[in-house]
């Protein structure tokens, strides 16, 4: 007999389930905005954002207030940059910028949230600034981090590995799958 037995079986994503329901289980972002798609519900946004103006839309509630939206004033640096390159206002974390630091702290460069922060709040400061950022928090950055929420499968699998240090992807993955197929619980508020 099966150990699933009496389990509650995720419903298919549509218009007529509930607020509550819809934020009871799992949705990837790509099903998300179909359904916004398919019930005219504004798209933009992360993710958080877009469950929460479907849930008030299933439920006909008015939608939760959006964000202001922000530029990205200002023009993004155009390769060649060096050392005194001024990071701009607005600049993103784009191939330019991680070519110039892979040139100048190696392969095992990566944008991390450190690096992230600096760049889009460093405007005025130099790239030079931002390589001895990066120096300068390699300590920090060893330490566990915290994984946003947004980051469900990320946060799922660091937990699961700490749990199962010799367990393999495949197991993990799996693992997983169980994980975002059942219910939540009851929806908060």
């Amino acid at each position: 007999m099966s150990s699933n037995a009496g389990a509650e079986v995720r419903p298919e994503l549509s218009a007529a389930l509930s607020g509550d329901e819809l934020t009871r289980w799992y949705w990837t972002l790509a099903e998300l905005t179909a359904l916004a798609r398919e019930i005219g519900v504004p798209r933009g946004g992360g993710k958080a954002a877009l469950t929460e103006r479907l849930r008030a839309a299933l439920d006909g509630a008015a939608p939760p207030a959006a964000p202001p939206r922000t530029s990205s004033a200002g023009r993004q640096l155009a390769a060649p940059v060096s050392g005194s390159t001024v990071i701009p206002e607005g600049q993103r974390c784009s191939q330019v910028l991680r070519a110039y630091f892979r040139r100048e702290i190696g392969p095992g460069f990566h944008f991390d949230a450190s690096m992230r922060t600096f760049v889009t709040e460093g405007a005025g400061r130099t790239l030079a600034d931002a390589v001895a950022h990066w120096h300068a928090t390699r300590q920090a950055a060893a330490q566990p981090q915290e994984i946003g929420s947004q980051f469900e499968l990320n946060r799922f699998l660091r937990d699961w590995h700490a749990e199962h240090p010799a367990g393999s992807r495949t197991e993990a993955l799996a693992a997983w799958r169980a994980h975002r197929d059942r219910p939540r619980g009851p929806a908060a508020g």
